[in-house]
């Protein structure tokens, strides 16, 4: 197998190789030499700083963990920061940073992780590599065809129109199209695939990893909550012309990362979605939601939802409480939500938030396979949770299923045994991509280790001009190249 080098940066954001350490990874709470094949950073990945944390790499001649205290690079010696890596749409994180904190450090020492799906990284014979799961290879979430040059004079163009400035729609996913780079409001203003419709002011549920809501002390939300709940008619006037004038897999979703709960305002939704089908029925008429209320949820699908997505991080109800932390509902009444909408004839998607080390444990799989098989799933929508792993973990010690972690790779292929056709990716599929449609693209792995590919392979290519996130989430430098490191782990590293 070929050695795959531990990643370290200095406090400017300078990502360094080191010169004897190999990468090691995180599951859970343990931290291991990875065997798992990665995969080169894929386009639009970036490495990250983990400010604070130290690198852990493994020792390749006695085999033990060794943490990084210290670095020198030519005549300079520093404290390094570990590194790790965010991934593209189409991808799922196998396997988290191996990083330590120390035990006195401070708040501005260590900070809180801002909202990313922090993903081991190593540097590998062609460039850096992730280790990571190529679970949707279908290209029109592309970085690469998201916030293009043109996408302020669109959002400019449209808001210019006759009623756009004054509909709180608009103008809540203008922001997020330019300020937040949500893709999913800026295929509205492209006119393409899957649009967003944000929809509710309030919440039902106080989730640890709230996109648009965070508590004090922690990082900034990454979006901003819609502050006034649209009308119906607002909500009709872009979903319509959305499904009338779209090119691609057209659909509209309500339920955004800028929003609540949308089924607190079903009623609302439900006569916004009949003023759409009164103008058209074209293209699908989708909800993500938390599925607490699945009275709400009904009166959609009866005035013509066709598509609903229930998200969830665990089947364990401990666990699910102490995420979601729900509020007048509980993981039962979710469950009966996925049952009702098979029961309707929607088609259902599970948001599957995955972190390895605890959506992989044994008993976690197996509930997780359970359920998928019991409520007849039509797809699995895997989800990287977007949270410092040190504090999901705090929260999830203890909790939900127990046993081993058998791998996330092993997890998706159990889902695919426990529900013949199970569709598994992280897009939405829109109507003429549902019935009788298999998973493609995701990549398994032979009991040889030899890799098997559906769909259309998409080749990595060598890390080259790579953006380097600080804690800000602004860019920093790569300078760092391969053999430049001179970092000496007799002096500076210590045993894990």
């Amino acid at each position: 197998m070929a050695a795959h080098r531990l990643l370290f940066a200095d406090s400017s954001g300078v990502v360094f190789d080191h010169p004897a350490l190999l990468a090691a990874a995180r599951s859970g709470d343990d931290v291991l030499a990875p065997v798992a094949r990665p995969s080169p950073l894929p386009a639009g990945g970036s490495l990250c700083l983990l400010p604070g944390r130290r690198p852990i790499g493994v020792d390749p001649g006695s085999g033990e963990l060794v943490t990084l205290r210290e670095a020198k690079v030519g005549r300079r010696s520093f404290v390094p920061h570990a590194v790790g890596a965010t991934l593209p749409p189409g991808w799922t994180r196998a396997l988290l940073p191996a990083a330590a904190r120390p035990a006195l450090s401070t708040v501005s020492e260590a900070p809180v992780l801002p909202q990313w799906a922090y993903t081991a990284a190593a540097l590998g014979a062609d460039g850096p590599v992730v280790y990571a799961l190529h679970t949707d290879r279908r290209l029109h979430w592309s970085v690469s065809t998201h916030s293009t040059p043109d996408l302020g004079r669109r959002v400019e163009a449209r808001l210019a129109r006759a009623g756009c400035a004054e509909n709180p729609v608009w103008r809540q996913i203008a922001r997020c199209a330019l300020e937040w780079s949500c893709f999913t409001a800026q295929n509205t203003f492209y006119g393409r695939d899957e649009g967003a419709i944000p929809s509710s002011a309030r919440c039902n549920a106080a989730c640890i990893g709230c996109l648009s809501e965070q508590a004090e002390g922690m990082p900034p939300a990454s979006h901003e909550r819609i502050a006034r709940p649209p009308s119906a008619e607002d909500m009709a006037a872009v979903a319509a012309e959305h499904l009338e004038s779209a090119r691609g897999r057209v659909m509209v979703s309500f339920g955004q990362g800028c929003e609540g709960e949308p089924l607190l305002r079903w009623r609302e939704i439900a006569r916004a979605i009949r003023l759409v089908r009164a103008r058209t029925r074209r293209g699908s008429v989708n909800v993500n939601t938390n599925g607490s209320l699945p009275q709400g949820l009904a009166a959609l699908i009866e005035a013509g939802l066709d598509a609903c997505r229930i998200s969830l991080n665990s089947v364990s109800e401990d666990l699910y409480d102490a995420y979601y932390r729900p509020v007048g509902y509980g993981l039962a009444d979710v469950v009966r939500s996925m049952k009702l909408a098979k029961d309707r004839g929607a088609y259902l998607a599970l948001n599957l938030l995955t972190f390895p080390g605890v959506t992989d444990r044994e008993e976690e799989a197996e509930r997780l396979w359970r359920l998928v098989a019991e409520v007849g799933a039509d797809q699995v929508q895997t989800r990287s949770l977007a949270i410092d792993p040190d504090v999901y973990m705090a929260l999830a010690r203890g909790l939900g299923g127990r046993g081993p972690a058998i791998g996330m790779r092993a997890l998706l292929e159990g889902l695919k045994r426990a529900r013949p056709g199970l569709v598994i990716g992280n897009f939405a599929r829109a109507r003429g991509e549902r019935r009788g449609s298999r998973a493609p693209g995701i990549d398994l792995l032979s009991p040889t280790g030899e890799e098997m590919q559906s769909g259309h392979s998409q080749k990595g290519k060598r890390g080259q001009g790579i953006d380097l996130l600080s804690p800000t989430g602004g860019e920093g430098r790569v300078r760092g190249r391969r053999g430049k490191s001179t970092a000496d782990t007799r002096t500076q590293g210590r045993r894990a």
